[in-house]
C-alpha cells in the first residue's frame, strides 16, 4: 500500500500538481488580463467595503479570516525555512512568482463557487468545487470524489498534523505533555466546531487578524533594525533565484533547487487551485451581490498567505544570518533560532505560540470546508455531522501524542487528487470566469455598483439557484 501512495504523490506532486497549478495560473492570469494586478483596489474594497448582512452566509470579511485560518498554518513556519535550507534565498523568489499567478487561480475556482452555491435545508448557504462540478459539468461523480477526499484530507489527517505540531512545539518550548496539550487543543475545538460554520468564521474574524498582525509585526522590527541590510538582502533573493549566487544556492544548490523548493512550498502554503479555500468562499454573502466580488477576495487571501506572511518569516530567517545549509537545522527550529536572533531568548515560546495559532485556526477552517462538503454528500444533517466532528476531535487527540506520517502521505495523495479534478473543472468552466469578470468590470466603469442577476446567463437556467441571483 505504501508504494502505490508514495507512486500517486510522485505523480502527483513531482508532475501534475507542480506544473499543473503553474500552467492553470498562468492560464488564468493572461485570459482575466493580470487580474490580481488591475483590481487590487478592487479587492480591498470587497472585503472593508461590505456591508449587506444575510444571516444565510457570512461576511466576505470573515469568509476571507476563515480561508486564511486554513491557509495560514505550520507550512508558513516550517515550510518557509525547508525551503531556504534547501533552496537559498531564492526559494524566497519564486514563491512570490507561484503566489502572483495563483492569485489568478484563487480568483477563478472561488467566483465559479459563489455563481453555483446552492442553500440547504436549513436555508444556508453552500457550495465548492463539488458542486459546480455536479451543476456545471454534470459531473456528479466527480464531486463526490472530491468531497470524500476532502473530508479525508483537510477534514482528517491535516487536522491531525496541524495538532502534532502543536504539541511538538508546547512540548519543547514549555515542557508539556503531548496528551495534555492534545486534550486542551480538542476541548477548545469542539467548543467552537459544535457551534457550525457562522461561529468558526466569528472566531476566524477576531484571532486570524491578531495572530497574522503580532507575527508579521515581529518581522517589521527585524526589518527596521536591520534597514541598512535589506537592499543587499533583496538582491540576494533574485541572484540567487536564477543561479547567480551559487554560495547561497541551499544544500542542492543552484537555480532549479531555488525554484522547485519556492514553488512547492509556495503551493502548498496558499493552496491556489487545491479547491479548498471555495468551500468557504461560497458561504460568503459577497457585497457587491456578484459572484466575482468573492472572487476578488479570495485572491486577496493568497497574496497575504504568501506575499505578506510567508514573506515575513523569510526576512526573519534571512536578516538573522542563521541560515547555514551545512549546519542540518531547518524546519521550525531554524525560524525559533533566527527569531531569537532578533527577540532574544523569547525567540522559542514566540514560535511555540505562533504555531499554536496558526496551526489552531487550521484545524477550525479545514473543518469548515468539511462541513460543506458533508451537505454535497447528502451527509449536511445534525447526526451525520456530529459523528464528523468527533472524528475530528479524536484525530486530534490522536495526532497529538502520535506521530502521522504514514497518514500524511496518504493524505497527500487525497489533495492531490482532488485538487487535479479541480483544476480540469476550473479550465472547462473558464470560460464562464471571463464572462462574469468582463460583466463586473463594465458596471463599474459605468459607475454602477455591479450586482449579477441569472437573467444575464440564461443558458445556465437549472444549474444555478436562480432566488439566489435574482434580487438587487
Amino acid at each position: 500500500m505504501d508504494l502505490v501512495i508514495d507512486f500517486l504523490n510522485e505523480i502527483f506532486w513531482g508532475y501534475v500538481l507542480v506544473y499543473g497549478l503553474l500552467a492553470v495560473g498562468i492560464y488564468f492570469t493572461l485570459r482575466l488580463g493580470f487580474v490580481q494586478i488591475r483590481m487590487f483596489p478592487e479587492m480591498i474594497r470587497s472585503v472593508i467595503g461590505a456591508k449587506e448582512e444575510d444571516k444565510a452566509g457570512i461576511t466576505p470579511f470573515q469568509a476571507l479570516c476563515t480561508s486564511l485560518a486554513s491557509r495560514v498554518g505550520t507550512g508558513n513556519i516550517a515550510g518557509v525555512a525547508v525551503a531556504l535550507y534547501l533552496g537559498g534565498p531564492g526559494a524566497i523568489f519564486w514563491m512570490w512568482m507561484v503566489a502572483g499567478v495563483g492569485m489568478a487561480t484563487a480568483f477563478a475556482e472561488s467566483t465559479l463557487a459563489q455563481l453555483y452555491k446552492i442553500r440547504d435545508d436549513e436555508g444556508r448557504y453552500r457550495g465548492g468545487p463539488a458542486f459546480y462540478l455536479a451543476r456545471g459539468l454534470r459531473a456528479r461523480w466527480a464531486g463526490l470524489i472530491f468531497s470524500v477526499c476532502l473530508i479525508l484530507s483537510f477534514g482528517l489527517v491535516f487536522n491531525a498534523v496541524q495538532a502534532n505540531s502543536i504539541a511538538d512545539a508546547a512540548l519543547g518550548a514549555f515542557g508539556l505533555p503531548k496528551l495534555v496539550t492534545g486534550v486542551f487543543v480538542a476541548a477548545l475545538t469542539a467548543v467552537i466546531i459544535f457551534g457550525g460554520i457562522q461561529t468558526i468564521a466569528r472566531v476566524a474574524e477576531y484571532v486570524v487578524p491578531f495572530m497574522a498582525a503580532a507575527y508579521v509585526a515581529v518581522a517589521a522590527y527585524a526589518l527596521i533594525i536591520n534597514i541598512g541590510e535589506v537592499p543587499a538582502m533583496l538582491a540576494l533573493i533574485v541572484r540567487s533565484a536564477f543561479g547567480l549566487e551559487e554560495v547561497a544556492g541551499g544544500v542542492t544548490g543552484g537555480m532549479m533547487a531555488a525554484l522547485m523548493n519556492g514553488v512547492r512550498r509556495g503551493l502548498f502554503s496558499n493552496e491556489a487551485g487545491m479547491g479548498s479555500a471555495p468551500n468557504i468562499a461560497a458561504v460568503a454573502t459577497p457585497d457587491p451581490h456578484h459572484p466575482v466580488s468573492q472572487g476578488l477576495v479570495q485572491s486577496l487571501g493568497v497574496f497575504i498567505d504568501t506575499l505578506v506572511i510567508c514573506t515575513a518569516t523569510a526576512l526573519l530567517i534571512l536578516l538573522s544570518g542563521v541560515l547555514d545549509p551545512t549546519s542540518g537545522v531547518t524546519g521550525t527550529q531554524l525560524t525559533q533560532e533566527a527569531v531569537s536572533h532578533h527577540i532574544g531568548g523569547f525567540g522559542h515560546s514566540f514560535i511555540a505560540i505562533a504555531i499554536f495559532f496558526f496551526a489552531f485556526t487550521s484545524i477550525i477552517g479545514n473543518y469548515a470546508y468539511s462541513e460543506n462538503a458533508m451537505t454535497f454528500l447528502g451527509l449536511g444533517h445534525k447526526g451525520p455531522v456530529t459523528v464528523l466532528r468527533i472524528a475530528v476531535l479524536l484525530m486530534v487527540l490522536w495526532g497529538a501524542y502520535e506521530s502521522v506520517a504514514t497518514v500524511f502521505n496518504a493524505a497527500d495523495a487525497s489533495m492531490g487528487l482532488m485538487a487535479t479534478i479541480n483544476l480540469i473543472a476550473i479550465l472547462l468552466l473558464s470560460g464562464i470566469v471571463i464572462r462574469l469578470l468582463r460583466d463586473y468590470t463594465q458596471q463599474r466603469r459605468a459607475g454602477k455598483k455591479p450586482v449579477f442577476l441569472a437573467s444575464q446567463m440564461p443558458e445556465l437556467a437549472g444549474q444555478i439557484d436562480a432566488e439566489i441571483w435574482t434580487r438587487k
